[in-house]
This record gives C-alpha cells, structure tokens and sequence, in this order.
C-alpha cells in the first residue's frame, strides 16, 4: 500500500554552486511511503507524517547553507578551540566564499557514485531518504521523495540573506529562497520592474550594512586578495561569520526581512518614476510581504 503526501512543507535554503555561486532555493516536497498497514487499518496518519517528515527536514535541510562536503574546491575545518565549523569554497570564476559558524548551519553532502560533486535534486534527495529512512515506523519499508519548484510564469530571483534578530532557523547567516517580485505601475503589473529586479537579484546575498566588519574582525584569514563584503553577527544560536565575493552582494540600509526588502524595492525603484508602485515580495513559496507608495 501506498500513502502520498503532496507539498508536504517547502524547504528553503542556499547551497554552493561552482558556477552560480551561493544559490538561495525553495523546494516544494512531495512524499510517497509504501509499507503495510498498522493496527489502525493506517499505513501512517496524515498528521503524523506530515508533522514528523516535516520536523526532520527542517532539522536536516530546511534554512540551512547545503556544502558539496567533497567537491575538490570545499574545505571544511573545525577547530579544537571553537566548537563552530569553518567552510572555505572557491567558485570556478575564482570568488570566495567563507563561512564560520555553528554546525547546525549547514548540511553536508557527499556525491553519489558517478555522479558529479554538485548539489542537485538528485543528491539532495538521496540525503533526504538517508535521515528520513532511520526515522521511518517498522511497517513503512520504503519511502519516495520528490523534490520541485514552484511553476511561476512572472520574474524571479533567487537571494541568500541572514537574520540575526531572528529566535529561530532564520538567523542562519547563509539561507535562502527562490522567489517572484510582483510590481505594479499606475495598477497594471510592471513586466518592466519585475524583470529588473529578477535580474539585479539573480543568485545575490543581501546584507545588512550594520552586519558588516573589517576583515581584520574575522576569525580567519581570508583566502585570497578578492573584494569581499565582511559580516560577523552573534545570535541566539551561536556567533556567525562570512566573507563572500562583494560582485554578489548587495547591501542595504536595513535588516533583510521580506517586508523590509519590498520597502527598499519600493524605495529605489520610486526614484526612477513618479508613477504610483504597489510591491509585492515573496519570501520562498506562498507569502511575502506587500507596501505602496503614499504619493
């Protein structure tokens, strides 16, 4: 017997590409379990599965950086005087990226065997089936996972950011999500703004100026003599550190939440018009936050 689960949760997440660089993702999960039937005529309740799968893949995957662990330009340290884990990547244009943080911002994922050392749908699935297998009831012999994204017919970006005011997942200097920017000039949706902003914000993290430091404030030295923005932050779940390639970053005035990223897209894009906007930004799949301008 067969029990499918469709959008079972949305993960969102970045993870390091040698071509693209820092790739902020939001992955729709759908789930099928094959096994017998317990002694409530059940494979599983719905409410379970979806309660217990979700709270595995937030805790494996979900707001977390995903590192290729054995790609040939990943180093991965951890220090004995720190209980913190440094990541050092170099892309295949030559940019750094280096992180220093607690463990649990990151998941670490070896290749498959003949395939290359890449994130990809398929890898990120094989690691999935690993953790969620061990947490699979005796009558559940085997589990299918399918992972998608979002269909969107209008523009979109794909960001990195971190929270540092966050309590939750959401602090985690290096997470991200894939999502559409809906604008809107004088009411009629702007092709023209949408795709600008898709464009600006194509694989970019978004920092905070306040988060930002000189190097010489890090706890490590940096790679190479490549311009790199600087932050360093201490939150509830740790101190997180990050040095990344200044080419991919854009930084702002502000914490990078979505109801403050529609504000700057509302503001910086107000100057270039006199025309009344009305921005929605979306935060991964389904939500986000919406501003207009008083003129």
């Amino acid at each position: 017997m067969k029990l499918f689960v469709n959008d079972l949760t949305v993960m969102d997440f970045s993870y390091l590409c040698p071509q693209r660089g820092m790739v902020g993702e939001s992955w729709i999960v759908d789930v099928i379990l094959d096994g017998g039937l317990n002694d409530e005529s059940m494979v599983q309740d719905f409410g379970i599965v979806k309660k217990q799968l979700k709270k595995v893949i937030d805790e494996y995957v979900d707001h977390k950086l995903v590192v290729p662990a054995d790609h040939q330009n990943t180093r991965i340290y951890s220090p004995a005087s720190d209980d913190r884990v440094q990541v050092d990547f170099v892309f295949a244009d030559g940019l750094p990226i280096q992180l220093f943080c607690p463990p649990e911002a990151y998941a670490f994922v070896y290749k498959l065997e003949g395939e290359p050392s890449l994130i990809t749908k398929k890898s990120l699935t094989a690691y999935l089936k690993d953790v969620i297998t061990t947490h699979l009831p005796e009558n559940v012999h085997d589990i299918d996972i399918t992972l998608r994204e979002e269909v969107i017919n209008t523009p979109f970006y794909h960001y990195t950011h971190g929270l540092k005011k966050h309590d939750g997942n959401c602090q985690r200097i290096a997470h991200g999500h894939r999502s559409k920017i809906l604008i809107s000039q004088n009411g009629i949706s702007s092709e023209k703004w949408q795709r600008y902003w898709a464009d600006r914000w194509s694989d970019i993290y978004i920092g905070s100026t306040e988060d930002t430091v000189d190097a010489q404030a890090l706890s490590f030295s940096l790679l190479n003599d490549a311009p790199v923005y600087c932050f360093k932050y201490e939150a509830s779940q740790g101190l997180f550190e990050m040095a990344i390639a200044s080419q991919v970053c854009e930084l702002i005035d502000y914490d990078s939440t979505v109801e403050c990223l529609a504000q700057y897209i509302l503001e910086q894009t107000q100057k270039e018009t006199d025309d009344p906007l009305t921005v929605m930004a979306f935060e991964g799949v389904g939500k986000g936050a919406m501003i207009s301008a008083n003129i």
